[in-house]
This record gives C-alpha cells, structure tokens and sequence, in this order.
C-alpha cells in the first residue's frame, strides 16, 4: 500500500514539474510580429538616411535591431511578394506568379507550420491574394487593395465597412487582437499596412505637411531612363493629370510641369508613410504597456522597394536596385540589443524560415530560402549567400517585359526574356546602374561568370523558363 502511494506521489510530482516545464516553455518562446507596409521604399525609412522623410517610430525598431541594406525580393510586385513570405518558396513554385493569380490556401505556410507547433495565429490588414487566409486563428482583412478611408474589412469570412482612415483602423484591429487573444499561449502577428500604395491619400492631420517643403529630386531623375510605359502615363495623368483640379490651376507646362507633379506624388507619398510611422509607435507603446516588449520580435519590411522619382519612375516590378532591394530592419530582445547594420545579402524568400528558426519550430524541407537567424546573432562566417536570383513574370498591367537575373555582391545580370535583350552591371564603379556593359570586351571574363551564375541559380530555384535561352 505504502509503495502504491509513493508511486503516485511520483507520478503526481512528475506531471506537476512536465506542466510547469510546458507553461515555462510557452513563455519562453518568442512572440513575433511582422509588419508590412505596401509600396514602402527604403528611401523613405530615415533610419536609411536619405534625408527624405522622419520616421522616428521604425526608427526607434533599428536602434535596438538590425537594419539591412541588402534585403531583395525574388518578384517585385505586391501578391507574389506576400505568397513568398508566406510559403518560403519562389513564385513559380507557390503558383502566385502576378497579381492577377489566386493563392492556394491549401498548401503549406508559415501560418500553418507555427499554428501547428502550438502558436496563435492572426493576419490583419492588407492580404491581397484573393483567396481566404488559412493558418490563422483569426483573420480581418481588405478586400483586394482595400480604400485609404472608410475601408471595406473582411473579419473572418464576414465583409463590413469601417468608418475611418485605413492605417489607424488597421492598428486598431490588431491592438484589438492581441487584447483577447489566449493569453498563455505565444502568438505570431502578420500585420500589414496599405499604405503607402497609391493612390496616395493622406490622412486628414498630415494634409498639409510638407507644403513648406521642396522635396529634393533623385540625382538620376533626368537621366537615360526617364521614360514611363504608356500605362504607367495614363495612371500618372489620372492622379497628377487634366482631370486633376489642381493641375489645372497650375497652368504649367515642361520642366515646371515635371516638378510639379514629382512634388504632388512626392509628397502624398511621404504623408501616407507619416501615418505608417505613427501607427509602429502606437502598437509598440501598446507593447511596452503590457509587458510584452522583451519577448516580442519585431520585423518591419516592405512587399517591395519603390521608386521616389529615381530613373524618372515610380512603381517598382524591375531588378533595379530600387525596386529589387527592400527595407528590412529586425528587433530581437536578447539578440539584437544595440543598433547593428548588416551587409549581407538575404531575400524575403527567407522570411518563413527565419522566423519559424527564431520561434524554435523546425523549417519544412520544401521551402527555397534558408533561416538568417545567424546573422542576427551575429555568428554568421562568411556571406549569407554568394548571389541572388529573380524572377518577374507579369507584364501585363505595366508592360513592364518579364525578367530574370542574378546579383552578386559586385556585379547585376538581367535578362529580358521576351525580346532576348541583356543588361550587365557593375554595382561598384556603377552604383547607379547607368552603364550597361553586356557585350563590353572588356567583362567578357565577368560576363561568362555572371551567366554561370544565372544558370546555377535558375537550375537551383527549379524555375522552368527556358524560351530558347541561350545559357
């Protein structure tokens, strides 16, 4: 009887520490947030230090995190880059190639491995991948791009409009989330912001700021490649346009009109970020005011860089470094406890990875990229990765010609597949990617390595175009 009762005091004692071991696993484990914004140019972050904008709220992410100035997208464009956040797997691989592409909600994402491995899951604000969210405990989203005011919200299935200005609105649904959700669990947030996509509404307090301002122009606003696709024309004249009130009232025409309209888009653009930044701060100030800010990752990020005038453009869809590159900057308490910047070279194609590794949770064999986690921990030996690969597959809206290429450290190589035209960069003597040397003797040694290096990628990446290439 005595051996009976010490056996069960034992097996009472060992299933009282296994709970508390389990209940201090939770906790340890992180929480982890990923903000996006739509359209958010690295330019336009001051963290970066282009001297644009002030976003003190993002910045205050980078004093105490790790800013990237080499983050890249493998298709720069707003769907596909969410699928490959979402599945750690090419465009081509996940199916949602272009924005005119429906996403499989049935495949796997990180939203399902995380939500498996005991996290809870919520996506709130821009999807924009047709489909419902699947993996997600809760999910209230806009429809397609969504409105700057009084925006259409789809809550779990159920569409209402919602009065008010579309980045506070998001916030406020998200600080409402993590209000209810169950407290003894740890949580994954995907929190995406419309703005700043066109077309560019600001928010009511922010209309007038920057009218004392001249916002500088790109140093290679005039140069050879100021040219828009008559598509892009017709969406430049509808906002900026003869239809447009104030352009009317300007009576310009020429250079004054050029500027003109560069300082309209310039500065709706930079006002929709004022509200971005505002909106970081409010749910970071939440975080800190309910003990969550020591156990909460942060990442803030962009589907894509933009242009802000550079090259005579805005938009984003090519392999120029300002809409291939995009803003990146990573707070890990514990990790990443002082300001840090990092040279290496990673892709969003590495998102889902990175934070199912942060979250301890082991990462699928299928997905492309891999975990930088090593990097920020500062333990990484050697590059990340010796090269990166893209892929843009659309033209449909834009006309921008599809694309692949491979950057390395020094050198970019874009092939334009449906008309078979090449570009050859060198980023060190050419930062500004003025100079196209493809078929220059003097990188023909560069130039066989470069096409080396697209063919290994595209072989790696299992990406099928193929169009009698010639590599």
């Amino acid at each position: 009887m005595m051996n009976k009762k010490i056996f069960w005091i034992g097996v009472t004692a060992c299933l009282i520490s296994q709970s508390g071991l389990q209940a201090q696993e939770r906790k340890s484990r992180p929480n982890i947030i990923y903000i996006m914004s739509d359209d958010h140019a690295y330019q336009a972050i001051s963290a970066y230090g282009h001297g644009l904008n002030k976003t003190p709220n993002i910045d205050k992410l980078a004093e105490k995190g790790m800013l990237f100035n080499r983050a890249f997208v493998t298709n720069s464009i707003c769907g596909p880059s969410r699928a490959v956040m979402l599945t750690g797997k090419y465009s081509h691989v996940n199916g949602f190639t272009d924005n005119h592409s429906k996403f499989d909600n049935k495949q796997q994402t990180v939203a399902t491995v995380l939500h498996d491995a005991g996290y809870q899951t919520a996506v709130i604000g821009k999807w924009h991948l047709i489909s419902d969210p699947v993996g997600f405990d809760y999910w209230n989203v806009l429809p397609g791009q969504g409105q700057y005011y009084n925006p259409d919200f789809i809550e779990n299935g159920v569409q209402k409009k919602v009065d008010g200005y579309v980045t506070n609105i998001t916030t406020d649904f998200a600080i409402s989330w993590l209000d209810k959700r169950e407290k003894d669990k740890p949580f994954f947030l995907i929190y995406q912001q419309k703005a700043p996509h066109r077309n560019w509404m600001p928010e009511e307090k922010y209309y007038h700021l920057f009218d004392s301002t001249q916002v500088g122009l790109a140093a290679t606003w005039q140069n050879i490649y100021n040219r828009l696709t008559p598509e892009e024309k017709k969406k430049w004249e509808a906002a900026y346009g003869p239809s447009n009130e104030a352009f009317r009232k300007a009576n310009l025409s020429g250079k004054d009109l050029a500027m003109w309209k560069y300082q309209r888009y310039m500065k709706d653009y930079l006002r929709c970020v004022q509200s971005v930044d505002d909106n970081v701060g409010r749910l970071m100030d939440y975080l800190k005011q309910n003990g969550l800010e020591e156990n909460t990752i942060i990442i803030y990020t962009s589907d894509q860089g933009f242009y802000l005038g550079e090259h005579g453009w805005f938009d984003k869809r090519w392999m120029y470094e300002e809409s291939f590159r995009t803003p990146l900057i990573v707070k890990w308490p514990g990790v990443t406890n002082k300001k840090s910047t990092s040279h290496q070279m990673v892709m969003n194609l590495d998102f889902a990875e990175t934070i199912l590794d942060m979250a301890g949770v082991k990462i699928p064999a299928d997905m492309q990229g891999k975990s930088f986690a090593p990097v920020l921990k500062g333990k990484q030996k050697g590059n990340f990765r010796d090269a990166v690969y893209y892929h843009f597959y659309e033209n449909v809206e834009h006309k921008v010609a599809k694309q692949i290429g491979v950057r390395t450290e020094r050198y970019k190589l874009i092939w334009f597949y449906e008309n078979n035209e090449w570009e050859l960069y060198d980023l060190e003597k050419d930062k500004k990617e003025m100079n196209n040397v493809y078929g220059n003797p003097a990188y023909k040694t560069v130039q066989e390595m470069m096409m080396k290096k697209l063919k290994e990628k595209k072989e790696q990446y299992n990406d099928p175009v193929n169009l009698n290439s010639p590599i």
